[in-house]
């Protein structure tokens, strides 16, 4: 079976699932102009059952990134867009009083889905920010005591502003470490732009993305394979000691007042795994490390004041730490 067609999210062959999950990156190309990196972090987020945090100025194409990946799944999908007025229950759901049975019934909201755009998340109060820890966490929701279970698989893909930019609200520690990974989405390049503004005049329509010719080529049953092949790529002791002595070196580190928790260590490790099986590997290397470090790591520390002041940027100190952390021979 040809792993790029329609179909192809039905094989449960490892090997047609990597190419499956590969394919997203050319038909999301039909939408989105030269950014790779972050669809390399959403498929890894997808196999790692985790959730991401995309932060861009307006305008750099976050929400069509997430809609053209949904395009390609054939997943369930659904869009909040986050105000301030937005309330916990507009994301959850809640109880409807049913005049016919003079009973309370619950309607589920938006987060029973496979994948939840939460659009400019940082625009809403920290109230109906925190509506979504639960479901992150547990993969369940729990209204008036009862817990009810998400759907399988569940990804939120969080777009934010840069949190200097007017009427934002930024999330708290907590949530943050919720994410498996923080992709920054970068103006285009000189090229790239040009690119988009030729697809643009020629008539393409970022809000018919069929007509772009974006379709599905991966679901549930290449998404489980690929997972399953994940769990099997092999960790040495040594890329775990790895892994934790960088996690270390930024609880040490003169410029953070926040380290890495054994959390962020752990989904280091994972983030690892997923991206060594991606490229064709069964086992974990250092550079699979050093690959992925950024996007896991820079949401999961803080600067100190006086270090911000000076320029320095939560990039610059991973940076830093991993030129510094010795790599394992």
């Amino acid at each position: 079976m040809d792993p790029t067609t329609d179909n192809a999210g039905q094989t449960g062959d490892p090997g047609n699932a990597r190419a499956a999950l590969e394919a997203l990156r050319a038909e999301i190309a039909k939408a989105v102009v030269g950014q790779d990196p972050a669809v390399t972090g959403l498929v890894v987020a997808l196999l790692c059952r985790g959730h991401v945090l995309l932060e861009g100025v307006p305008g750099v194409a976050k929400t069509l990134l997430v809609r053209a990946l949904a395009s390609a799944l054939e997943l369930d999908t659904k869009r909040v867009q986050f105000t301030p007025d937005l309330m916990p229950s507009d994301v959850t759901g809640s109880l409807v009083y049913d005049t016919r049975t003079a009973e309370f019934s619950f309607q589920p909201g938006p987060v029973f889905t496979n994948l939840l755009l939460a659009d400019e998340i940082n625009r809403t109060p920290p109230k109906t920010q925190s509506s979504l820890l639960e479901a992150m966490e547990e993969r369940q929701v729990t209204v008036d005591g009862t817990p009810r279970l998400l759907p399988e698989p569940f990804l939120v893909a969080a777009t934010q502003n840069p949190v200097e930019y007017e009427g934002t609200y930024p999330l708290p520690e907590a949530q943050l470490d919720r994410f498996l990974l923080k992709l920054t989405i970068p103006l285009p390049s000189r090229e790239d732009e040009i690119n988009v503004l030729t697809r643009h005049a020629e008539g393409f329509n970022p809000r018919d993305l069929h007509a772009a010719g974006v379709r599905p080529v991966a679901g549930p049953a290449a998404l489980e394979a690929a997972r399953a092949a994940v769990a099997k790529t092999a960790i040495s002791p040594e890329i775990t000691a790895y892994v934790v002595d960088i996690c270390r070196a930024t609880r040490e580190s003169p410029s953070l007042t926040l380290g890495v928790s054994p959390r962020g260590a752990t989904a280091l490790l994972a983030t690892s795994r997923a991206w060594a099986w991606l490229t064709g590997r069964d086992y974990v290397i250092p550079d699979d490390v050093k690959a992925l470090a950024l996007p896991t790591l820079r949401h999961r520390v803080q600067l100190r004041p006086e270090a911000e002041m000076e320029g320095v940027t939560a990039d610059s100190v991973i940076n830093a730490i991993l030129a510094h952390v010795p790599v394992p021979r």
